[in-house]
């Protein structure tokens, strides 16, 4: 059967660093009050020249070369992200545009924090389905432009970035020890909308509007909803939990990862944690998240490694891969 190899990582983050300490000095928080319930100590904030669309393109040419491949090599670009560079046409064109390709497809998906699961999970379908043979995953994000920065039960959460994986086709034997996408399981419920979202858009207030956060309800049900995937991920890839070699979690708040894992009997030394260093990067968070644990030496050939995130609207989605 074909299935969708990793062939490439990469990841780009913004110039500045935006510590806790000087959050504290723009509003009325502290270090120790955001490290105690997030686990978030600095964040990258996207300057006046850095875009989505020019953090996309720099993840994507990080995960090209860590492929070694050209954009030539690339038929699709699938990109997950709430903050495009418009509202239309669809940022993945304009990188696709930034990459020098005048082939191919590009088109963004919107699924918030879940949406580099979800861009997986819908590239390994074109590259089954025959439509392409290679597929540049891309998780790119600017939440800064989205914030209200004088409430600080949100600005202190996120982040800006982005990381890109190379997807490519392979004939495999079909089974538990093909390398690539093995199985997913994605979910949503919009009955939540109200509990993450952005209080503008063109068909309802024609501005674009801030991040509106009920953390507690989303706590709530955040990790209920990720053990409610994994496990469908896990039973459709017929391994455990105890089988995987490395658990990467969309990077939104350590307790929320510390308690998912936990609940699963993942054990720590197999989570992967960037939040410390990103912050909530929404779509980016898990790419990045890869990037750093290739990079490191701890995602090798052969590892079952499991993604997952939840975002607002409730979306969430798992995909188990092995790499």
């Amino acid at each position: 059967m074909i299935r969708s190899q990793v062939k490439g990582v990469g990841s780009a983050l913004p110039r500045r660093i935006l510590t806790n300490d000087e959050l504290a000095a723009m509003v009325d928080t502290s270090d120790e009050w955001i490290v105690q319930r997030t686990g978030i100590k600095q964040r990258h904030i996207a300057g006046p020249d850095e875009t989505t669309a020019s953090l996309g393109e720099a993840a994507a040419r990080a995960a090209l070369d860590n492929a070694e491949l050209t954009p030539a090599d690339i038929d699709l670009i699938v990109l997950a992200t709430s903050t495009p560079n418009n509202t239309f046409p669809a940022t993945a064109v304009e990188i696709q545009h930034r990459l020098g390709m005048k082939h191919g497809f590009a088109f963004d998906i919107q699924a918030v924090c879940s949406g580099f699961v979800y861009a997986v999970s819908v590239a390994d379908l074109h590259i089954r389905g025959g439509m392409a043979r290679r597929v540049l995953v891309i998780g790119a994000e600017t939440f800064s432009r989205i914030l209200d920065w004088e409430d600080r039960t949100t600005c202190v959460l996120f982040g800006d970035g982005a990381g890109a994986i190379v997807l490519e086709a392979t004939e495999q034997p079909g089974g538990l020890h093909d390398t690539g996408v093995l199985a997913s399981a994605l979910r949503s419920d919009g009955a939540h909308k109200d509990k993450l979202y952005v209080d503008g858009g063109p068909s309802t207030t024609q501005t674009v509007g801030h991040l509106r956060m009920e953390g507690k309800e989303v706590f709530k049900h955040a990790v209920g909803m990720i053990t409610d995937v994994v496990v469908a991920a896990l039973d459709a890839g017929g391994v455990t939990a105890r089988d995987l070699d490395w658990f990467v979690p969309h990077q939104a708040n350590l307790r929320i990862i510390d308690a998912s894992a936990r609940k699963m009997g993942i054990a720590p030394e197999k989570v992967v944690a960037t939040v410390s260093q990103h912050g909530n990067t929404s779509a980016a968070s898990v790419p990045l998240a890869l990037a750093v644990a290739v990079a490191d030496g701890r995602i090798k050939r052969g590892d079952l490694v499991m993604i997952e995130a939840m975002g607002g609207g409730f979306t969430w989605g798992a995909v188990l891969i092995r790499w």
